[in-house]
């Protein structure tokens, strides 16, 4: 490292050395990174339910593991939240509550007696429910069926060429919807046996039996209530219901539309190796299946993939996770070890080129089977966030994959030319980057945008916002712009013309969306900042200089936000307003997120980049890592992640690209 980056950092060889090493030293056998992507215990509760439902008995050691990992993730007021730093919800209180029953927790254990105490100071109880929490509490008898909003199966029946099929849903809003119309259409319910009884009485509301009229949803739990259209919409579907049922052709109309139902579940789950899209709709879609027939093969196979999402230790519990991040954690993981130069690279050779050859082996390599009749895109040359098995690959992902093979290549000797990804693949890579441009030149996520935005406007959800459709985001256009500029630098045998001009339309967008501070909103990310890292580094990637007018709004924005401290600090609550929120104290992944953005603008914002820089070096721990201070991921406004290895490789990213620019 050249010695004139003394000015920048005060000891900055030893700690980005020493955070070089640790983030080596993570690297898992098979050659890929991978930390757990922590969210809500709302999950395992479910699991735990699916599994009692389906007879399958928990072991000793299980059940304590799980209940540990419940007692692990209470509130201080008894309940339990939607993500780590959530305040309790109904929702999640409740089914957790059943789980831990389930377990065998006794009504007066502390954790359950402060548990129906919290729920109880809602004067609706578990009436007060989001349609979520109510459907659980329908499944196993607690909760009239009748009383739910309708998710008619039939729904799936319209072609997608109408505005408002199912199919033109956002993917993992569509999947759930469609294990919970057959659950529903199907009039399943379960029987918990005498506990059913038992919990009748215990949880507050129930008892008394059901309301007089329609009980509002609980302020803790509500983000996005029903709007007219939709409200009106589930009057008319209940004030015509007896009608309906009554017209001849509408039984067997309802068994075509569960049969179709049960078909695309089936599906699915084979062409995920039983994961399902994710462990909720994974979860749901083995009880569709159990519904349909608990005798059936998939039940089984169902109940072991979703094992998947599992993660387990002493110290947590028994949890599963929101995701599995195989492809993205390693991809970033190498970009951070070459970052700096060859010099580190060739200090860490044989685990970046055992990451290189991990991250190779993830690539999809072919098409869901009948993909056109189940409506799904191609796979073929993409990566998804996971291994690759749940087979859903994602253009970001498969962008930061790609940018993270290439920026090995550019270090000469690294990765060996025969075990360099082979030629047809970069190709593959950027068609199938390209089959997620939107037709407004931005990129979706795992697809296309298929649906109209009034679709938003009918969100049924209740907790969740802007979670009905596809939509154009700016941290997946700014990655996949990022990687098919690289391809195209690669001398891979693409169709330039179509990427120069994908790159064109999608450089357009993110400069549109800019806002007038000079920021960029995220929508994965904990936000602004993230947002904005993700779009000046896409900027200047593709060439704008650094005095082009967005740069120069992106960087004021940013160094006005800097604090006393030299850090920065970005609270989770502004991805529900739309709007930046301040953190009271800095945090890590936000001061990695800003100094690297900085750094995008050259030597323009040197000074606050390096300020940046010393705070990370103040808050590295003796090992080379850094404390997990704060959620750091979101999805739709309200469900925040945090993803363990955040708080590695961009910090690692943030010091050796200071250094870089120290020595340039």
């Amino acid at each position: 490292m050249n010695a004139s980056i003394g000015h920048l950092l005060p000891h900055p060889a030893t700690s980005l050395v020493k955070a070089q090493q640790r983030l080596a030293s993570l690297q898992l056998d098979d050659g890929s990174w991978e930390a757990e992507v922590v969210w809500s215990p709302v999950i395992t509760a479910q699991a735990v339910i699916v599994q009692a439902i389906v007879g399958q008995i928990a072991s000793e050691q299980r059940r304590r593991l799980i209940l540990h990992y419940f007692s692990q993730t209470r509130r201080p007021d008894g309940g339990w939240g939607l993500h780590p730093e959530s305040r309790s919800y109904v929702f999640v209180t409740t089914v957790v509550y059943i789980a831990a029953r389930l377990l065998g927790a006794s009504p007066q254990d502390k954790m359950i007696v402060s548990a129906r105490e919290f729920l109880a100071a809602n004067p609706h109880g578990v009436h007060a429910n989001p349609q979520w929490g109510l459907f659980w509490l329908a499944l196993i008898g607690l909760y009239d069926r009748h009383g739910l909003n309708p998710c008619p199966p039939e729904l799936f029946l319209l072609p997608r060429s109408s505005p408002l099929s199912p199919l033109r849903f956002y993917c993992h809003t569509r999947y759930i919807y469609l294990a919970m119309a057959y659950l529903s259409g199907s009039g399943f319910q379960a029987n918990l046996g005498p506990l059913t009884n038992e919990l009748r009485n215990e949880l507050p509301g129930l008892a008394g039996g059901p309301p007089s009229h329609k009980v509002p949803v609980a302020p803790s739990d509500l983000h996005e209530p029903p709007g007219r259209v939709l409200s009106a919409l589930y009057g008319l579907t209940r004030g015509t219901a007896g009608l309906w049922r009554a017209l001849p052709g509408t039984a067997a109309l309802r068994k075509r539309a569960l049969s179709s139902v049960i078909d695309r579940i089936r599906y699915e789950q084979r062409a995920t190796g039983y994961q399902g899209l994710s462990p909720v709709s994974g979860l749901l879609n083995t009880l569709a299946l159990f519904a349909r027939d608990p005798s059936d093969t998939d039940v089984a196979a169902s109940l072991d993939g979703v094992e998947a999402w599992c993660w387990s230790d002493e110290e947590n519990g028994l949890r599963y996770a929101g995701a599995r991040s195989t492809a993205w954690d390693t991809s970033f993981a190498l970009q951070a070890l070459v970052e700096e130069g060859p010099d580190a690279a060739t200090r860490h050779m044989q685990v970046i080129r055992r990451g290189y050859a991990r991250l190779c082996a993830m690539q999809a390599v072919s098409d869901p089977p009948d993909r056109i009749a189940q409506d799904r895109d191609i796979n073929l040359g993409g990566w998804c966030f996971t291994e690759g098995t749940q087979a859903w690959p994602v253009s970001d992902c498969t962008a930061e994959a790609v940018i993270a093979l290439l920026d090995c290549h550019a270090i000469e000797g690294l990765i060996e030319p025969q075990n360099r990804i082979s030629g047809i693949r970069l190709p593959q890579a950027a068609d199938f980057i390209l089959s997620r441009q939107n037709q407004d030149g931005g990129f979706g996520s795992y697809e296309r945008r298929r649906g109209q935005a009034f679709l938003e406007r009918l969100n049924p959800s209740e907790m969740f916002g802007r979670c009905m459709t596809e939509l154009t985001y700016v941290e997946c256009t700014s990655s996949s712009i990022r990687a098919l500029s690289r391809i195209l630098g690669s001398g891979a045998p693409v169709d330039r013309e179509r990427l120069t001009e994908a790159i064109r339309q999608g450089t357009e967008i993110v400069l549109s969306r800019q806002q007038q501070d000079g920021s960029w909103p995220g929508f994965w990310g904990i936000n602004f900042v993230y947002g904005t890292l993700f779009a000046l580094t896409a900027l200047r990637d593709i060439g704008l200089p650094v005095d082009h007018p967005a740069i120069l709004r992106a960087r004021a924005w940013l160094e006005a936000r800097q604090k006393p401290d030299g850090g920065w600090g970005e609270h989770f609550d502004g991805c529900a307003s739309g709007t930046y929120v301040d953190n009271p104290r800095s945090l890590v992944i936000t001061t990695a997120w800003a100094t690297l953005a900085l750094l995008c603008t050259a030597n323009l914002s040197l000074e606050s980049a390096r300020r940046g820089g010393a705070w990370l070096e103040s808050s590295q721990l003796a090992n080379g890592d850094w404390p997990r201070d704060s959620v750091n991921g979101v999805f739709f406004g309200t469900a925040m992640l945090d993803y363990r290895l955040y708080n590695t490789y961009f910090p690692v990213m943030a010091l050796a690209k200071l250094a870089r620019h120290a020595s340039a």
